[in-house]
């Protein structure tokens, strides 16, 4: 299969499916009377804070105002086993932003979660401290199994219901999620395994210094995870039903996101262009061995890339080879949503009583 199959569009929405509608207006007039409520989910990551606030709506929820910063909460994390000041400094600076924007819109109803780099931190309980004094905001450090099901729970609506298994994976600043599940009847999911794995881009990109070429490392890495992988493959026998046709595959990360980017030639990131799409697997590899033989300033110069990011998503992309490699299901579709839209779907159920 070569080439890419066409990105997804709002028109191919299943009609069972909800509908993240990510328009920054206010909420139109609401004849089914679901908007009483303002939403807020904040996900404050080893790399990224990310804030989504959104009213429901009868077929999902409209996003009426957003917040993303790379702030690199977990930078030398992996060296000192603790969360550096400067770290926090910038990490609570972008906290104040989501404080704002939360009292701004008059949030009714909130979750703020965090994860790796405050799970493995020793210095986690001084900082969520920290940023409560200084912001406001209680955090809440979640476990990577129920990171990985917020995640599920955000990215769902892109799973094709005629497929009757499906992997699902996160790839992440601190660490990588994958799930491997059944999809049942009327929509159901099943959860029949997990697994997390030590592996996210800031430490990646920690590890491999200023290499003047990182195809090697690239190889290596992508080498280093797939053995990780085996264990998981071995427990479930999950190529056989690749062989079989019965199985698709979804990935939820800024790795997927930023590559389908750039393999779409984008002029500048459009997320209505990538969100849903498909990327073909012989076009992952060629674009992330582009990546790993760019010099980080001919990265950087990637619209879909930026400085910020020259530096992560090699390490990405060797999570992601190894992925692929494990299970050669052809092609993923791409979900820019995650743990944010399923803090969202979950609150919004408790708060609908639905």
């Amino acid at each position: 299969m070569a080439g890419y199959l066409r990105p997804w569009r709002r028109s191919d929405r299943d009609g069972a499916q909800p509908a993240f509608r990510r328009s920054f207006e206010g909420a139109p007039d609401d004849p089914w009377g679901w908007s009483s409520g303002v939403y807020a989910a904040l996900d404050l990551g080893t790399n990224n804070c990310r804030l989504l606030v959104a009213r429901p709506r009868e077929d999902g929820f409209r996003v009426i105002d957003a917040f993303s910063r790379i702030v690199r909460l977990g930078e030398g994390l992996g060296q000192t086993e603790e969360l550096g000041e400067e770290a926090m400094r910038r990490t609570i600076d972008a906290l104040r932003v989501c404080a704002s924007k939360i009292r701004k819109r008059r949030v009714t109803h909130a979750r703020h979660v965090a994860t790796e780099a405050c799970r493995r931190a020793r210095n986690c309980q001084d900082f969520v401290a920290r940023v409560e004094a200084e912001t406001g905001l209680v955090l809440e450090i979640i476990s990577s199994r129920e990171e990985a099901e917020l995640a599920l729970a955000g990215c769902a609506p892109l799973l094709d219901r005629a497929r009757p298994y499906a992997l699902v994976f996160d790839i992440g600043g601190g660490s990588t999620e994958l799930l491997w599940l059944k999809l049942g009847a009327q929509g159901a999911l099943e959860l029949i395994d997990w697994v997390s794995l030590p592996y996210g881009v800031v430490g990646l990109a920690e590890r491999q210094g200023d290499l003047a070429s990182l195809v090697a490392w690239y190889e290596e890495t992508a080498t280093e995870v797939a053995a990780l992988l085996a264990p998981f493959e071995a427990r479930h026998g999950i190529a056989r039903k690749i062989a079989e046709g019965a199985v698709q595959m979804l990935g939820s990360s800024g790795t997927v996101t930023t590559l389908a980017g750039v393999h779409f030639g984008l002029p500048r990131y459009d997320r209505n262009y990538v969100d849903g799409s498909y990327l073909c697997f012989v076009d992952i590899e060629r674009v992330s061995q582009n990546l790993a033989a760019m010099s980080g300033d001919r990265r950087a110069a990637e619209p879909c890339i930026g400085r910020e990011r020259a530096d992560l998503v090699v390490g990405g992309c060797a999570i992601l080879a190894a992925i692929c490699r494990t299970w050669p299901v052809g092609s993923l579709r791409v979900a820019d949503r995650g743990v944010r839209e399923g803090i969202l779907v979950g609150l919004m159920r408790h708060g609908a009583g639905r």
